[in-house]
């Protein structure tokens, strides 16, 4: 895995806007790095500013100035389309909502970034199957979202995530609508990618010890603004162990 390289690089970052009369920093002067391969944890409490954060990673939210680089790309500098083939390609997201279709198999769910990619549909199918297995989901292909427990909808929005097989996966709050165990599962599904695919890895939280026993790297944020950016042993230790 090659990690002298920055995946992601933010300068001075800024995201303000107003509401009413107020004027709402968001994220307020980030600069930070994390390099290609890396399992970084955001942390802080509601309102410190890291899912505008990891939007702004995403190109899913502009920023008010300064700059997000990824893969040597500034996404300032990128149209909508060019944006829009980014988050398709580039990156995976996974949201603490599954955001799965209802009326939808798990197979045409996990299928829908291709068929905005414009992969042919016997291709779609096999690789669907592909991510499904990925995730232990192979035998509920043909169920329906609310056929399937909350762990279960996660693991097919991870295969969703996944299925354009991205270098960076961007995960908010991943686990706050599963149980302890089940949000176990899901995490060492997430650290198994990090480690074996070799993705970059960003996770939004609030659990520290969540961030801890996962990550190798814990970036912490206050008030739109980066307050700590410590190594954590815990979780670099499980790196060299893979």
């Amino acid at each position: 895995m090659t990690r002298d390289k920055n995946a992601i690089r933010t300068e001075d970052l800024r995201r303000h806007y107003r509401m009413g009369e107020t004027m709402i920093r968001a994220v307020d002067g980030i600069s930070l790095q994390v390099r290609a391969g890396e399992f970084v944890a955001l942390l802080g409490s509601s309102g410190s500013g890291k899912s505008s954060v990891l939007n702004l990673i995403a190109g899913l939210d502009r920023p008010t100035s300064g700059n997000v680089t990824v893969q040597d790309r500034d996404l300032a500098l990128l149209s909508r389309e060019e944006l829009a083939k980014y988050r398709l390609h580039v990156v995976g997201m996974v949201f603490q909502s599954f955001n799965l279709i209802a009326s939808m198999t798990l197979a045409e769910n996990v299928e829908l970034p291709l068929r905005f990619s414009e992969v042919e549909r016997s291709k779609r199918e096999n690789r669907a199957r592909e991510a499904l297995e990925r995730v232990g989901l192979q035998a509920r292909m043909h169920h329906r979202p609310s056929e399937l427990s909350g762990g279960e909808q996660q693991r097919a929005a991870l295969a969703r995530a996944l299925i354009n097989r991205p270098k960076l996966l961007l995960a908010d709050e991943p686990t706050g609508n599963l149980d302890s165990h089940t949000g176990t599962e899901i995490m060492d599904l997430v650290r198994e990618f990090n480690q074996q695919l070799g993705m970059t890895v960003v996770m939004v939280t609030h659990e520290r010890a969540l961030a801890e026993r996962y990550a190798e790297r814990m970036i912490f944020l206050a008030d739109g603004k980066l307050v700590g950016d410590q190594p954590n042993p815990v979780g670099a230790e499980q790196v060299m162990q893979s």
